[in-house]
């Protein structure tokens, strides 16, 4: 019993002379501390992820450590004798972590992540220690992503005679709930959302069964975004099965399928002159693109008007800038937008591969980059000869009757808009829509490698004809 006391008498001492110590000397004894609540960032957008000391104490000369909590061997960035560290780092963070180094003197010991994705949504640990103490705190990031445009299709009749809709889309964060409409904007009842989850986020899929001739939407919310695609099924359609089930002779099909063909022709008229209309509207906004030397791709040619692009054979000796493609072969417009509209028309003729659109100022340009409106990109592209696409992350397929001669680019600022067409067909490619822009865009191009000959042509930025 006597010695239980003693025993218990020591740990005491020993506990006040810790305490003692501490008080004694601050700079051996510190708090982390943080945010109490999580971070919220959109996809694309950089973040600060707040860390300092408590009181506010030199960490110049301590260890700094930033990893995650909920992803295995993370390393996200690290500061160790008066350095930033990349031996060891994460390669998902390379080039997007730093330090407020003049910030270190004061206890700041805040990260600040460029260019967020949805993979960076998690717990990360904000780890300091000097000689003789270290302390840290969690910080909690979660990641909103705006997902592609919705896209419907009709899969066929059902035993009963109604047709079966399906829409579709991806790279939403966190997932989104996915409502079908009809023309009064009444909800109707859908089958379950089929939903799937990868790095990049949700997507979902959704059927409904329509026994009607109506407008029907398919719409995507958020809590801060919304979205929707619309789709019109006439009349005509169900009659279509009616006869086919009911063993009508085949004349009448016939006669039936003229009819149905002779109502989609005249919709499918009325659609191509609205569109006609729309585009002469865009290119009352046509503005002068030149391309940027300076942000050029040492591969790239020039041409010396600054209108062609093309991708040689040999890599130019040219100086580094921050502007500069160092990996993608690509180029920007030397001028920028920052508000209104503007468009501007491109030949892709002879190509069997090709990128095209607006990238936002703060892309980054060193090293291989993935074209999505999450990185600052709002792109199409060809792959393949025939394989069209826009890189809406996940990519959309963009089916294409005739191949691509010339393509026209709009954009819109204000209305978060930009959109695709193919010039001589008078008709329309694809929209990205309900985007926030907050930084100047620049027109992108990227003529991609020539493949010994097979992808030489250039890539035009052509003067508009107007209609």
């Amino acid at each position: 019993m006597i010695r239980n006391c003693s025993s218990g008498m020591k740990f005491l001492r020993m506990t006040l002379l810790i305490l003692h110590s501490c008080l004694d000397s601050r700079s051996d004894c510190f708090k982390v501390v943080g945010p109490d609540v999580p971070l919220f960032v959109e996809a694309g957008k950089d973040l600060v992820l707040p860390c300092s000391i408590k009181p506010n104490t030199s960490a110049v000369d301590m260890r700094v450590e930033w990893f995650r909590l909920d992803v295995v061997d993370t390393l996200v960035h690290l500061y160790e004798n008066h350095k930033e560290m990349s031996g060891g780092q994460d390669q998902s963070y390379r080039g997007r972590t730093a330090l407020f180094r003049e910030e270190l003197q004061k206890g700041n010991a805040s990260l600040r992540l460029s260019d967020v994705r949805v993979s960076d949504e998690g717990r990360y640990k904000c780890f300091i220690k000097d000689k003789s103490w270290y302390d840290d705190i969690i910080v909690r990031v979660t990641v909103e992503a705006l997902g592609t445009q919705p896209v419907i299709t009709m899969e066929g009749y059902d035993s009963s005679g109604g047709i079966s809709l399906v829409c579709e889309s991806g790279g939403w964060n966190p997932e989104p709930e996915v409502l079908w409409l009809d023309r009064e904007g009444v909800t109707l009842t859908a089958e379950a959302t089929e939903t799937h989850r990868d790095t990049e986020g949700f997507r979902v899929k959704c059927r409904i069964t329509v026994y009607n001739s109506n407008k029907f939407y398919c719409r995507l919310l958020q809590k801060h975004h919304m979205t929707e695609a619309e789709i019109i099924i006439p009349s005509n359609i169900f009659l279509a099965w009616k006869f086919a089930v009911t063993g009508i002779l085949v004349s009448v099909l016939a006669g039936l399928g003229l009819m149905i063909t002779a109502v989609l022709y005249q919709k499918n008229e009325t659609e191509r002159k609205r569109l006609q209309e729309e585009i002469k509207k865009d290119q009352l906004h046509t503005v002068d693109v030149t391309l940027d030397p300076e942000s050029a791709h040492p591969g790239l040619i020039l041409s010396d008007d600054g209108k062609q692009v093309t991708c040689g054979d040999t890599r130019q000796n040219l100086p580094d800038n921050p502007k500069r493609f160092n990996e993608s072969v690509s180029v920007v417009g030397k001028e920028g937008f920052s508000s209104g509209r503007f468009y501007f028309e491109v030949q892709v003729s002879g190509k069997t591969k090709w990128d095209l659109g607006v990238a936002r100022e703060s892309i980054n340009t060193k090293g291989e980059i993935t074209l999505t409106p999450q990185n600052g990109f709002w792109t199409v592209w060809l792959r393949n000869e025939n394989e069209y696409e826009a890189c809406a992350g996940p990519g959309v397929s963009l089916p294409m009757r005739k191949k691509l001669q010339k393509v026209g680019v709009f954009v819109d600022y204000e209305e978060g808009l930009v959109s695709f067409y193919d010039v001589e067909a008078r008709s329309h490619i694809y929209s990205f829509t309900g985007q926030s822009f907050t930084e100047k865009l620049y027109p992108f191009f990227s003529p991609c490698r020539n493949d010994e000959g097979k992808n030489s042509a250039p890539l035009i930025i052509s003067p508009v004809n107007y209609y």
